[in-house]
């Protein structure tokens, strides 16, 4: 049964960076795609940003665009988030998700940001940047 654990969350000063991990557990996980999301006290969980199972295609949120990377490598089964460039604003719990219809990729950056697309998330990691 695959997993998600999220790692590499912090305390940072705005304009900093961290590098969010997602390992997952189970030899399928290259024929996910996958999102990260996050949700702030208070506020629905919000789509950061998604990639196919190959790595090829991604979409972001507009407010993270040139900020935020999402990559993965499928042969250590992990999905990064480099988050650079950070705000007070982006203070959230993260958390990654995996769409295990396999190989299952939307047209659109809104496709793929719906949070019922996903049936496996990790527990989550809190990412928090001040003034």
């Amino acid at each position: 049964q695959v997993q998600l654990v999220e790692s590499g969350g912090g305390l940072r000063q705005a304009g900093g960076s961290l590098r969010l991990s997602c390992a997952a557990s189970g030899r399928t996980f290259s024929s996910y795609s996958m999102g990260w999301f996050r949700q702030a006290p208070g506020k629905e969980r919000e789509f950061v940003a998604a990639i196919s199972w190959s790595g090829s295609n991604t979409y972001y949120t507009d407010s993270v665009k040139g900020r935020f990377t999402i990559s993965r490598d499928n042969a250590k089964n992990t999905m990064y988030l480099q988050m650079n460039s950070l705000k007070p604003e982006d203070t959230a719990v993260y958390y990654c998700a995996a769409d295990r219809t396999a190989h299952r990729w939307a047209t659109t950056a809104q496709g793929m940001g719906v949070p019922s697309r996903y049936d496996l998330w990790g527990q989550g990691t809190q990412v928090t940047v001040s003034s």
